[in-house]
């Protein structure tokens, strides 16, 4: 299955095309990766050098893929960080194209725009485009929770509060919602959860967390890529999600014993197609 990737480039470290590519090679996808941006390394470490690029560049490089006649080979669009709202509808209309080609290919919207403890971390304009545009076009999004409360003016702070902004997020446009770090009042000290919710039904996993600091960057990414993939393959949500929690899961151990700031998605790769540890997937919808 072909998926046409648009996001961040770093040179250096696992976050955007970097996070997003090699686990869906991995698993057996052909990736078209257009980046947003290229950057020396993610923005975290508070220097950079690189640039972002205009939207035209993305048009440019999804014109010159659908000249080789292989959009209708598409099966989906990933996006992720932006660079800036003008490049976001640039992207749109490359979703456009694709579903043109391709009625049946699906749009997975990653609303990178920040994170708790952090607050929004991007360019003014594109949390907007993320909520007005972006994440209604979508047919899958992946917010973690402080961007799931920015999407839908609700304040979570229980699993009862978590479902309710996933189906008021739904009824914005995407049928599938994953919260991708789901940290509740009931949430035992040391754990974190991710939900994925559709009209079928919600699931809930809970994993330790590990006391990584700071948290590697590029986590979001990946997991939006993976739960992408098993979709692709046919896997209900719930299915979904418990896959991707056992291999993010797996790929933060490796991250932590290794003592790395970024993600070891080479190193522990095995993680990707056979996690070495699996956790319950609990349906509470």
């Amino acid at each position: 299955m072909a998926i046409l990737s648009i996001q961040s480039h770093v040179a250096y470290g696992y976050v955007g095309n970097r996070a997003a590519t090699f686990p869906l090679q991995r698993l057996g996808h052909e990736v078209w990766t257009v980046n947003t941006v290229q950057f020396s390394n993610h923005t975290g470490y508070g220097q950079w050098r690189g640039q972002v690029f205009e939207p035209s560049h993305v048009a440019e490089v999804v014109n010159g893929i659908a000249e080789r006649g292989v959009l209708a080979e598409c099966q989906a669009v990933l996006s992720g960080y932006m660079g800036n709202a003008e490049t976001g509808s640039a992207i749109l209309e490359v979703v456009a194209k694709v579903r043109a080609a391709n009625p049946k290919a699906l749009y997975c919207c990653d609303p990178v725009m920040g994170d708790v403890g952090r607050g929004m971390f991007v360019r003014p304009g594109i949390p907007e485009f993320m909520r007005e545009r972006a994440v209604p076009a979508a047919d899958i999004t992946t917010p973690n929770q402080f961007e799931l409360e920015f999407l839908t003016g609700r304040s979570v702070r229980s699993l009862d509060d978590a479902l309710k902004a996933a189906a008021a997020l739904r009824e914005k446009g995407p049928r599938v919602v994953l919260v991708t770090s789901l940290l509740r009042e009931e949430t035992a000290p040391g754990t974190i959860e991710m939900l994925a919710a559709t009209d079928a039904g919600a699931w809930l996993v809970l994993t330790p967390q590990l006391p990584m600091q700071p948290p590697p960057n590029g986590a979001g990414d990946a997991v939006a890529a993976l739960f992408l993939s098993h979709l692709l393959r046919g896997r209900d949500a719930g299915e979904a999600l418990g896959e991707t929690a056992a291999s993010i899961f797996g790929i933060f151990a490796a991250t932590h014993a290794a003592g790395s700031r970024e993600l070891r998605l080479v190193a522990a790769q095995e993680e990707l197609v056979s996690p070495s540890r699996r956790f319950s997937v609990e349906r509470v919808a």
